[in-house]
């Protein structure tokens, strides 16, 4: 049934229905016409009779008759679409309240300075991407240290996301090589590659980075441990120099999906990388963390280049590496 909208049952629009067709027919007549019980057809009649859809007979024989639809129906859509109006205005008056009370959240949260904001924890930082990612107009760009999300990140920005992706917002995230080792931060990058977003991976990540907009970034207060919370900075000279920092990666990472390239000497850039740590005199604990690899697999890594550049010692294999440029 269509007039559902109207306010006016199923079984009230059958009945209605068929008095327009044989306005003579009284509740039996009713009831074999719309094949309903006549208890129904009574309560149908009631129905009607309160939506003004009947009128007494001009014969004044007792007899309700069906009020024109041109007339009956076209009140009870006038009637909803009043009320569909005034929904409507209270939605719009709810929105600007929402933008108001959003707006009076941000300054009384905000430390007294025009260009920073301190986020302290870890929750306040993912409620604050949460708001901002609702906001954002255009492309949303972050580096990863970590991969691309701890687990509980994950399940977090991952509807978000799809809602950016679905507005048409751009994507872009930067990771270590090492997420291709971790088979759920793998998993969640094929989803977001999927679904339209643009990830790159170099060896090493400086530091996590969010840039909304290419006009607010979120820069960690300790970039060893993200859990101390973040800074908001909309300053136009700190926000230009991590898009630097962004695109400057962004343009020597490795799309995902696509095997790392190798240079002239064979070495991978997390070879490149790892010769490097090494050479400025580090640990292998060091470069494992630096590299989001296990201290097995850097020590694999080590002896393969060890071998490759006929070096007995990690120290001699840094000193090999520089001489033939490696490096």
């Amino acid at each position: 049934m269509v007039l559902e909208t109207l306010g006016l049952g199923s079984q009230a629009e059958a009945v209605y229905r068929a008095m327009l067709a044989q306005p003579e027919h009284g509740v039996a007549d009713l009831a074999r016409d719309t094949g309903l019980p006549p208890g129904a057809v009574r309560a149908a009649l009631n129905e009607l009779a309160d939506l003004a859809l009947l009128k007494p007979s001009v014969a004044s024989d007792g007899r309700l008759r069906p009020v024109s639809p041109d007339v009956g129906l076209a009140a009870l859509l006038a009637a909803a679409e009043a009320e569909a109006a005034a929904k409507q205005a209270q939605l719009e008056a709810t929105r600007t309240a929402i933008a108001a009370i959003a707006a009076e959240h941000d300054r009384r949260r905000d430390d007294g300075s025009q260009a920073t904001r301190r986020l302290l924890g870890l929750e306040a930082v993912r409620e604050r991407l949460a708001e901002l990612q609702q906001r954002t107009e255009s492309e949303c760009l972050s580096l990863n240290p970590g991969g691309a999300h701890r687990p509980d990140a994950r399940a977090a920005a991952k509807p978000l996301n799809q809602q950016a992706l679905e507005r048409g917002v751009t994507i872009r995230a930067i990771c270590r090589d090492s997420v291709r080792n971790d088979i759920d931060a793998y998993n969640y990058a094929r989803w977001l590659t999927g679904f339209g977003g643009q990830m790159r991976t170099v060896p090493t990540v400086p530091m996590p980075l969010v840039i909304i907009d290419r006009r607010l970034a979120i820069l960690p207060l300790d970039p060893n441990d993200p859990r101390e919370g973040a800074l908001e900075v909309d300053s136009l000279g700190m926000v230009t120099a991590v898009c630097a920092l962004f695109d400057q990666l962004w343009s020597v990472g490795s799309p995902f999906g696509e095997a790392a390239p190798t240079d002239r000497n064979g070495c991978t850039p997390m070879e490149q990388a790892l010769l490097e740590i090494i050479a400025a005199g580090h640990t292998d604990d060091v470069a494992a963390r630096k590299l989001g690899l296990s201290l097995r697999t850097v020590r694999r890594m080590m002896a393969g280049l060890m071998v490759r550049l006929d070096a007995a010692s990690r120290f001699q294999a840094g000193l090999n590496a520089s001489k033939r440029g490696w490096i």
